[in-house]
């Protein structure tokens, strides 16, 4: 489902505006409809955060006739940016509390924007994310207050399991396997 719902706000709101959208998460709004917090790419390498909103509109459409000159009805999502800030503005991501369970999260630009998650693991995800477009575009580390580190950029050995932790653990077992057939074994049982 997020794929195709990917697919469809960079095919209507982002491809047009030259964008690319490298992450989202729905969020909690009062307003109705579903909402969503968005980070995406311009061509220039400007990177921005969006509130999305999505309505179910109805928009009158052609039949498919030549002929035929009437309008019919098609139930589709209008997706409409509500708030656009560019990375740069932001000071700090402020998770609140990193021992408790808390999907809400504080994103400080020149005032404080409280944003809900609909979950605790799409904030972290997010955060993941904004780090990640932080260190390849922007060069400048991502200011973050009150998230617990281990879930925002693992730092264990085998946290990213790439070739040369793979062939580090096949040395280890095989060492281990040598270790074991030099200890003598007794004969007499």
């Amino acid at each position: 489902m997020s794929s195709l719902l990917r697919e469809e706000m960079q095919r209507v709101l982002f491809r047009p505006a030259k964008q690319r959208l490298v992450e989202f998460i729905e969020i909690e709004e009062p307003q109705q409809g579903r909402h969503f917090l968005c980070v995406s790419v311009a061509k220039n390498k400007v990177v921005q955060l969006s509130i999305v909103q999505c309505q179910i509109c109805q928009k009158p459409r052609k039949s498919g006739s030549k002929r035929s000159h009437t309008k019919r009805s098609s139930i589709q999502d209008c997706y409409r940016r509500r708030e656009t800030w560019s990375l740069y503005d932001l000071t700090l991501v402020d998770g609140r509390d990193p021992d408790v369970d808390d999907p809400c999260f504080l994103l400080h630009f020149d005032k404080v924007r409280t944003v809900r998650a609909v979950s605790c693991s799409a904030k972290y995800s997010f955060v993941r994310a904004l780090v990640a477009v932080c260190d390849q575009h922007c060069q400048t580390s991502l200011n973050l207050l009150n998230f617990d580190w281990a879930y925002i950029k693992p730092t264990s050995f085998y946290s990213n399991r790439g070739d040369c932790v793979v062939l580090s653990q096949i040395c280890f077992y095989a060492l281990n396997l040598v270790c074991l057939s030099m200890c003598p074994v007794p004969l007499d049982a």
